[in-house]
This record gives structure tokens, sequence and C-alpha cells, in this order.
């Protein structure tokens, strides 16, 4: 018997999909209301307090181990739901049912599940895959625009780490990327979950090349921790992490100026931020303090995905000019309150 945890935006949607999606007709058939929980949706709420809240449900339908929980919503609900169903009864079947683009392109594949801790993002969490993901891009049609936009930061990183015809086509087709268009949403979802699932079959523990899916994610982080959980949605910083980056990619000479202006304008053509506002709590030492308690961090040492040489490759390594990073975070923040 299958449990869905929902988000409060998305409550009245299991419904109708399992009436009319081509996807999973057959999903949500057995699902009564008690079966279901609704949760608030947001960085901010993916807290272990709340994550709870699904633990509790369980004992409370008195729910054994031949339960199957199913996350329908973004990524905050899928990265809560998978982390409740890895550390239930020492571990439960899960299915992931994205319903934004973060979630269908990134965060329902893989197996990272977690939640935040108020010194640092996904801190506390497991990798347990889910027994399959159900994408149906309809879902998206009722997604905000700002959301549609976050989810896009990661479409993007995949062209800029491993696959330059794709970021060729992004920079050919973002316009029917924002404007939805059906065929050109499918497209950037199927590359980009092929993209992913090739990466994590090779490393699924993130031991070594996973790690590069994380460009952007260390300065990211940070300002999502720095500025507090649900200023920024998560493409949004990650898209500010990406250009710095490629900023301090390119002042160690690893990169040329035509990458980091090619990464700068598809950013700005999606709509997405590459820099701090003037308000930002943002300053150099809340940057370092952020990312000293990264997951990346091995041994003492900080490791950075970078971008290096031609577009579509990158680097993930301690090995970099401590400088270069800190001139790079001071350029950032120059002209924020919090400096």
């Amino acid at each position: 018997c299958p449990g869905v945890v929902e988000c409060e935006e998305i409550e009245d949607l299991a419904e109708p999909l399992g009436r009319s999606s081509h996807c999973f007709p057959a999903l949500f058939i057995h699902v009564s209301r008690k079966d279901s929980l609704v949760l608030p949706d947001g960085e901010e709420k993916k807290t272990m307090d709340v994550m709870m809240k699904i633990l509790d449900k369980c004992l409370e339908l008195k729910l054994d181990r031949k339960v199957t929980f199913v996350a329908l919503g973004g990524g905050v609900i899928g990265d809560m739901v998978g982390f409740a169903a890895a550390i239930y009864q020492r571990g439960v079947n899960f299915i992931q049912v994205p319903t934004t683009v973060m979630a269908m392109v990134d965060s329902s594949v893989g197996g990272k599940t977690a939640v935040n801790h108020p010194l640092g993002k996904n801190m506390i969490g497991s990798f347990h895959q889910p027994e399959c993901v159900f994408v149906d891009t309809d879902t998206l049609k009722t997604l905000p625009d700002r959301e549609l936009q976050s989810g896009i930061a990661e479409v993007i990183k995949y062209g800029l780490i491993r696959d330059p015809d794709f970021f060729e086509w992004q920079e050919n087709n973002m316009e029917g990327l924002l404007k939805r268009d059906p065929d050109t949403l499918r497209y950037a979802i199927k590359r980009s979950c092929e993209n992913k699932a090739e990466v994590v079959k090779a490393d699924e523990k993130e031991a070594g090349i996973r790690a590069t899916l994380n460009l952007g994610h260390t300065f990211g982080h940070a300002i999502e921790n720095g500025s507090g959980y649900g200023v920024w949605l998560h493409g949004e910083a990650v898209a500010i992490g990406t250009a710095m980056a490629a900023t301090m990619s390119a002042r160690m000479g690893w990169i040329d100026e035509e990458l980091v202006k090619r990464t700068y304008t598809i950013m700005h053509a999606a709509n997405l931020p590459t820099e701090l506002p003037v308000d930002s709590p943002m300053d150099t030492e809340t940057f370092l303090d952020a990312m000293s308690v990264d997951k990346k961090v091995a041994d003492g040492q900080l490791r950075l995905i970078l971008l290096k040489g031609d577009l579509g490759n990158c680097v993930f390594t301690g090995d970099f000019d401590k400088d270069a990073m800190t001139a790079t975070i001071e350029e950032f923040v120059a002209e924020c309150a919090g400096s």
C-alpha cells in the first residue's frame, strides 16, 4: 500500500494525476486521504522537525516494512520523503513523482536524500535510491515562472560540465524552455536525466566524478545558508554560484573569457541571477564559514568543482589558488550590505 506525501501547493494534484496521467494512471488508485500527508514546501521547511511528521504518520497508521512512500512534489518533498524512507524501520521503498523542473532534472534522480541543518545545507541525510521516478511534464503547466527558471539552472550545469552540444542546444532553445514548449521541455528533461544517470551509475556514493554535478553548489549553498533558507530558490543560488565558479576559473587562467561570457549570457537568458543584491547579508567571512562545513571538505581541505579547458570540461579539486577564491568572493560581496 502506498503512502503519499505531498506539498501544500499541489495538495489536490494526486487525484487528477491518477485519473488522467498517461505516465502513472494506477499509482494513486488505492490511496485514501488517511494514507496521505501534506507538508509545507520550501528550503526553510526542510528540517528534521518537518521530516519527523512523516515518521509520526507512519507510526500512527502502524505501517510495516511493506509500505511504499510516494513523494509528490518538488525537490524539498522528495528529499524529505526519501530520507524518511531510508530510516523508517531501517529502510522502506519509495517512489519519486517530481512536479518541478528542479526535481525532474536533478534531485529525484540519483538517491540523495537529506534535510538541512542550521549550520549547513543537506548535512543530515542518506543515499537511498527510489524504486522508480515518474515524470509527467503536464504537472509543469502551473509551475510558477520563478520555479521554472530555478530548475533551468541545473539544466545549464550539465552542458557546462560534460555536454557541450547540450549547452549549445540550450543557447538556441532557451525561449522555448521559458515558454514551456512541450517538446522542448521534454527534450531538456530527458537529456538532463541521461547525463545525471551516467554519472551516478559510475559513482553512486559521490566518491569522485559525481561531485562534478555540484558545479556552483559550494558557493550556492553558502548563499542559501548565509542569506537564510527560503530567501533564494536553490537554482537561483546555484546560478550565482556557477557565475562565481566561472569567474574564479577564469581568474586562474583555466578557462577563457569567452566561456565566462557565455555562462553569464545563458543565465541571463534564463532570467537567473548572476550577482548578489546590495541588501544581501553575505560577506567574505560568511562565505568562508559556510564553505568550511561543505560536504566536499575532506581532511580539512575544501574542494571545489571548477571549469577547466573547453566547454564541457571541469575538475573536482582541492588544488586551486586560494587567493583567487577569496578575490572572487570579495568581488561578489563588494557592494553587499553584509560587507
